[in-house]
């Protein structure tokens, strides 16, 4: 019931985005202004990952979990009533700073009720929900008028009906325990700066295809109908081609394969951008591409992080510190993107995305240079991931390992007499 709740909540999400960038065009807002709207998200994001867990410790789990649903819903509708971009900006970032803390909330009660064994199935399972959620929610920028109310009614009506399978759940509220996460962005790099680099690239092209994906797609002339193709196209490739990437990168070696991917992003980006104008089934099937090896970039930069830990405490707090790291290179895309769009036109897009992979990738390169790999025996599992918040990072199966380890001798008995 939790994973359908915020399923449709995401379906919402997913068409707001899109929306957003296709009336910003329509409104004929400038690509520097929508930038800067997109932007607003992942800086509430980012904003709610200190603030969220504050708002929880203070009045528990239900109580904050009302406030954002309310908030969210009331910012998702007010984005039809009142047009104009230092309006949309403001109700971006409350948007993103409430559905940070749904995404908080569940992902804390999803903690609670996924046995520690099987804590990796649901992890698995959150991510793919939330992908073919999004993707989903393309399409209903088919089913009204861009121009009108409805659509924003739409998502503000998925956000709400969301809500009410995760409301209905009996569920024990866990215990009030979120900090705010902690960055230490020198011991970060020091650890492993690929990895590092890794999440801060992909937090900028990954944002620049939300963001400004859409308006791309309509600056080369693509119909409402192919610009949710477009859309759909590239998050299904990140859903679809995650896994196969990642257990690759499983048997041969993970830095050599984040720098394959890397630049092989960077060509498919550059492929698309000759294309874009003159076939539309080969821009999708670029798209398609794109969306697995541009999604797998941030999951492949954790796992590889992950292979460089050694002792028992660091795990949690490196894969937090690169999702916040993945926050600021978010918070970084659109607003770049937008004015090189106005500047250069909506070829900018896909070459600005392949510049920073191509980047990656020499760095990649640089790295297998200066550095000896890590021994394949030594490697963990990997793990598809999108965006997501620091209390799902705890049902990574490393966290769990991790978790057991500083367990006392009798909580780790209970453990292991609960488990099948």
């Amino acid at each position: 019931m939790l994973l359908l709740g915020l399923g449709t909540l995401l379906v919402g999400t997913g068409l707001l985005g899109t929306l957003l960038g296709l009336r910003a065009k329509l409104e004929d807002f400038s690509n520097t202004a929508i930038g800067a709207i997109m932007t607003a998200y992942y800086l509430g994001y980012v904003i709610g990952t200190f603030v969220v867990p504050v708002l929880i410790r203070r009045v528990g789990h239900i109580r904050a979990f009302a406030a954002m649903a309310a908030i969210g819903s009331a910012a998702v509708l007010c984005h039809g009533l009142v047009v104009h971009p230092v309006a949309w900006f403001a109700l971006r970032a409350v948007t993103g700073v409430a559905v940070l803390g749904v995404y908080m909330i569940v992902e804390s009660w999803l903690n609670e009720q996924a046995p520690q064994v099987i804590r990796g199935q649901v992890f698995a399972t959150y991510m793919m929900v939330s992908l073919i959620s999004l993707a989903l929610g393309q399409y209903l920028i088919l089913v009204g008028d861009i121009g009108a109310l409805t659509l924003f009614a739409v998502a503000a009506m998925l956000f709400t009906l969301g809500l009410v399978p995760i409301a209905a759940t009996r569920v024990h509220a866990p215990q009030p325990q979120l900090h705010p996460p902690a960055l230490d962005f020198r011991h970060l790099l020091q650890l492993s700066p690929l990895a590092t680099l890794g999440a801060f690239m992909a937090g900028i092209v990954n944002s620049a295809f939300w963001g400004l994906g859409a308006v791309f797609s309509q600056r080369i002339g693509l119909s409402e109908a192919g610009t949710a193709l477009f859309m759909s196209a590239t998050i299904l490739g990140g859903a679809l081609l995650q896994w196969p990437i990642g257990r690759w990168s499983d048997h041969h070696g993970r830095r050599g394969v984040l720098t394959l991917v890397s630049f092989a992003a960077m060509a498919v980006a550059l492929l698309m951008l000759l294309v874009m104008r003159h076939s539309l089934a080969a821009l999708i099937a670029c798209a398609f591409l794109y969306g697995g090896l541009m999604f797998s970039i941030y999951s492949l930069s954790v796992a590889y992080m992950n292979d460089r830990l050694h002792a028992p405490g660091e795990v949690l707090e490196a894969t937090r510190g690169l999702l916040l790291v993945y926050g600021i290179g978010a918070i970084t895309g659109p607003i770049l993107g937008g004015p090189l769009m106005d500047l250069f036109g909506p070829g900018t897009v896909p070459a600005y995305s392949a510049a920073v992979l191509g980047l990656l990738g020499t760095i990649g390169l640089a790295r297998m240079v200066w550095r000896s790999p890590v021994p394949l025996a030594e490697q963990g599992e990997f793990v598809p991931m999108v965006r997501t918040t620091p209390m799902a990072l705890e049902m990574l199966p490393q966290a769990d390992a991790q978790m057991a380890m500083d367990l006392p001798p009798a909580e780790k008995e209970s453990i292991r007499v609960r488990s099948p």
